[in-house]
């Protein structure tokens, strides 16, 4: 759901990589797909800034937002306002992650599901997986918001309950919902306050900080066919592969990492060798942090670490099930 609140730079190295092109079928839409379609293309084509309150059983987070959209494309700066300080700046497709305390700029792709915008993939069969509701009109961030909810049809995924801006159709509010054993919040984000339009200020893009002459951390990646190295992955129903990769840190250590999507909630699975830069891991049967679950376990001689905003259930289908089989040579 929030690429920023997932990750956070999440320990350097496994943040390195993002995912994009959501796919859209204009013979196939429906009320649900038109709807997300409304707030994605709101969330990357509008002016906006403000003040965003991310919580969750981990606590609560508060975030500044701007966006802006000129002549060079989509510009966007996020600053975390809780803890250490961090900022995230965009330049359409290329976002860079700032750490003053290191000094150290991470850069990686832009992922689709960046709050307020929140689609991960393919959303044309969603009806399938999610029962769709429109409810009352609320008020969020002083503007008036459209409820909707979805609802999952199977115990894979969670269900999302979002308030739509009335006039811009940008999202104003985006809860994730736990139905087991009873509808439970298990986090929200929500603008404070928000600007639209002309009255985002253009300089509240500009950052305090001074990075250029700072350590720059990019990853190399290269598409990789996990299948042909002989991995047996099942996926869960309504889940596609969206991303599929191995990214090279340094010149030593290899990380493959597969995302899956049923075009709301995401997957990611990495593997890597067991060797002396994978010394730091160790099985985990499942972590929360948030509503992000992981799991991981050995397979042979490497680690399978599977984490998501999905039940624990979930992943543990995926690390249970999940087979290497060595391709003669």
């Amino acid at each position: 759901m929030l690429a920023f609140c997932r990750s956070l730079c999440w320990s350097l190295s496994l943040s390195l990589v993002g995912y994009s092109g959501v796919s859209y079928a204009e013979s196939s839409s429906t009320p649900l797909t038109e709807m997300l379609q409304q707030v994605q293309q709101a969330a990357r084509q509008l002016d906006y800034s403000g003040v965003l309150s991310y919580s969750s059983d981990a606590g609560v987070q508060s975030m500044r937002l701007v966006h802006v959209v000129d002549g060079k494309g989509e510009h966007e700066r996020l600053e975390i306002l809780d803890g250490l300080a961090r900022e995230f700046i965009r330049m359409n497709d290329v976002t860079q992650c700032l750490i003053p305390e290191q000094k150290i700029v991470i850069q990686e792709k832009t992922r689709d599901d960046r709050f307020p915008a929140f689609l991960t993939g393919d959303v044309t069969h969603l009806d399938k997986y999610y029962a769709f509701e429109q409810g009352p009109t609320q008020r969020v961030g002083g503007r008036q918001c459209q409820q909707y909810t979805l609802m999952p049809r199977d115990s894979w995924r969670y269900g999302y309950d979002l308030c739509v801006d009335v006039d811009q159709h940008l999202l104003l509010k985006l809860q994730t919902l736990s139905l087991q054993p009873e509808i439970k919040v298990l986090n929200q984000v929500a603008f404070a306050n928000v600007a639209i339009g002309q009255n985002v200020e253009v300089d509240a893009l500009k950052t305090s900080w001074k990075y250029n002459d700072w350590k720059v951390i990019a990853a190399h990646m290269e598409q990789t066919d996990l299948a042909a190295q002989g991995w047996r992955i099942p996926y869960p129903v309504g889940f596609n592969s969206v991303t599929e990769i191995t990214r090279f840190i340094r010149t030593e250590r290899q990380v493959a990492q597969l995302v899956l999507s049923d075009g709301l909630a995401s997957i990611s699975i990495f593997i890597e060798p067991v060797d002396s830069f994978s010394q730091r891991l160790k099985a985990d049967p499942g972590s929360k942090k948030g509503s992000i679950h992981l799991y991981r376990k050995r397979i042979g001689d490497f680690w399978l670490t599977a984490t998501g905003e999905v039940p624990l259930e979930t992943l543990h289908y995926l690390g249970n099930n999940t087979e290497f089989v060595p391709v003669a040579r």
